[in-house]
């Protein structure tokens, strides 16, 4: 993504860019907890993360990657699904509630860029194009069906008890997997399909 670069060439630049981009990922998880909240697990109240303090969210290795690689995340927010009677229609809203609002974010991002249409090189246009990018990104790559990651539950809210089960087994084991799989390139197309999919949605927003 070019953010590091960043850092080394506009230090200033970078700092006024950071502080929005790592609420892109503070948000998404926020976005769990409230709907988790509004539909009957105060699980997240309790333990204070529904705040938008930072020191609340943010992962020290996900935060890396969100600068280095162009994705990354922060804690993940606790949420009870017993609290919300194991409705199928719950789990899939508090899983996705996170990438509506990085889609939000990344159409905002997109729409103010059009409406502004500031100088390539501004900090207010690095700082759109950062922050609609990178939220594209967090949208596609929490789509991606293997757990923990969000698009792993919504699938769960699809699937049979009996799949639903050895899908969450695969839980402990899911971030080695998936940074194998990164590693290897396997997850780009996939990747790269999710991301059409987000940018077809804002393109449709958009006109």
């Amino acid at each position: 993504m070019g953010l590091i670069n960043l850092l080394i060439k506009d230090p200033l630049t970078f700092v006024l860019i950071a502080v929005p981009l790592l609420y892109s990922v503070i948000l998404h998880e926020l976005a769990h907890g409230w709907v988790a909240y509004r539909m009957g697990d105060p699980t997240a109240k309790m333990m204070g993360r529904l705040s938008l303090n930072p020191l609340k969210h943010l992962d020290p290795v996900g935060t890396m990657m969100l600068f280095f690689v162009g994705f990354g995340w922060a804690r993940p927010v606790p949420v009870n699904f017993a609290n919300l009677g194991g409705s199928r229609r719950a789990l899939i809203l508090v899983s996705s509630a996170g990438i509506i609002v990085n889609t939000i974010l990344a159409f905002l991002s997109i729409l103010l860029l059009r409406l502004l249409a500031p100088p390539e090189q501004s900090i207010a246009g690095t700082a759109l194009y950062y922050m609609a990018q990178i939220n594209i990104i967090l949208a596609a790559f929490n789509l991606i069906p293997i757990p923990p990651l969000d698009g792993s539950k919504i699938l769960m809210g699809f699937l049979p008890d009996r799949l639903q089960y050895s899908l969450s087994r695969l839980e402990p084991y899911g971030f080695f997997i998936i940074i194998g799989l990164l590693f290897l390139g396997v997850l780009n197309p996939l990747i790269n399909f999710f991301k059409w999919i987000i940018l077809s949605i804002i393109g449709i927003l958009l006109f």
